[in-house]
């Protein structure tokens, strides 16, 4: 896709300084910018690279006044790293702007489905899926029996949604996906072995929700697992069997949330996070990355460490752990010492 500096000023309601019909087709760093990219400057520390670079068009604070020559035309704006954002969701739009059903997929005759519907190639809708209005299905993806899908989902290519998930308005579902495998549950019987125990319920995602790609979202044993309004996930967490995360919560990559824990809202979650089942978390926690939660957790606190700590509590301790050999040596010096009197 090619855009003039003349169109991104029009989206961006910027000031032009420069070639209104200079074209870009790319984004890059200002630092990286070559001919036909657009970037910005926001941060007074790269002004330097504005001298240097060799991007079409750069978007600019409307305060910003060269003090050297330019080769790179500018778009001045009230907030230049908002206007950047700005043009990358629009640049995703026009990119994701698909629509129509390709050739081959398999349509159940039970399904449903609203205006500008676009399903790609070996895409599969089980019976009585319903599907709202301007929803995106990208090749390969698997939609099984009696799924509710709302308006403006996108599904990426691969994504695997089980039966009876129900995905709310505005959710965006990366490759790779899983939602409503069966949960992790089994239980022994009299000889030793594992009987499984079946996983009747479902997934829920509520409006605006995004998924990473492949993670993992596992259906209930009964009732739903749910994930509230404006969850973020990361790529390949593993949710189990009744989890429920409150609204606005985010967590990064390769977390792990055991079976029935409940996850307050608008909790940061860091990467690496082992969440043991049957405990709730609080809203506002923050959690840093490769800890250990194994027990429930008030609203507001910052944990570290495995099992994990007050933040404050880890961060005085951890000057003890790193100097224990010094601290062992000490005192064997100490009761030699004490041996000689």
């Amino acid at each position: 896709m090619i855009f003039t500096a003349g169109q991104i000023a029009g989206i961006l309601e910027g000031d032009l300084e420069g070639d209104s019909e200079i074209a870009v087709h790319k984004l890059s760093k200002i630092e990286e910018g070559e001919k036909g990219a657009l970037t910005f400057l926001a941060n007074p520390k790269y002004t330097s690279h504005i001298y240097s670079t060799r991007a079409s068009i750069t978007i600019v604070d409307k305060n910003f006044v060269p003090d050297q020559e330019l080769q790179t035309t500018l778009i001045k704006v009230d907030n230049p790293y908002e206007s950047f954002s700005r043009i990358l969701e629009y640049y995703n739009e026009v990119k994701n702007n698909k629509s129509g059903i390709e050739q081959p997929v398999y349509i159940s005759d039970e399904v449903t489905y609203g205006t500008n519907l676009y399903l790609g190639a070996f895409a599969y809708l089980g019976n009585n899926v319903k599907i709202g209005d301007n929803v995106k299905i990208y090749p390969h993806a698997y939609i099984g029996d009696n799924v509710t899908i709302a308006d403006n989902v996108i599904i990426f290519a691969g994504a695997k949604i089980y039966s009876e998930s129900v995905i709310g308005k505005n959710c965006i579902i990366h490759s790779g996906v899983v939602i409503g495998a069966d949960g992790f549950g089994f239980s022994p019987n009299k000889d030793g072995e594992f009987q499984k125990i079946p996983q009747t319920g479902n997934v829920v995602l509520e409006e605006n929700v995004d998924v990473g790609a492949g993670t993992t979202i596992d259906r209930a044993t009964l009732g739903s697992t749910i994930l509230r309004k404006g969850v973020k996930l990361d790529n390949q967490i593993q949710i189990a069997h009744n989890v429920e995360i409150g609204e606005h919560t985010v967590i990064a990559a390769q977390t792990g949330i055991a079976g029935s824990a409940k996850i307050g809202r608008r909790c940061m979650i860091g990467g690496q996070v082992g969440i043991v089942g049957h405990i709730t978390i609080g809203d506002n926690v923050k959690i840093q990355a490769q800890s250990g939660i194994g027990r429930n957790v008030k609203s507001n606190e910052v944990l570290q460490g495995s099992p994990a700590l007050n933040y404050g509590d880890y961060n005085k301790s951890y000057v003890h752990f790193k100097n224990l050999p010094k601290i062992s040596s000490r005192l064997d010096d100490l009761e030699k010492l004490k041996a000689k009197e």
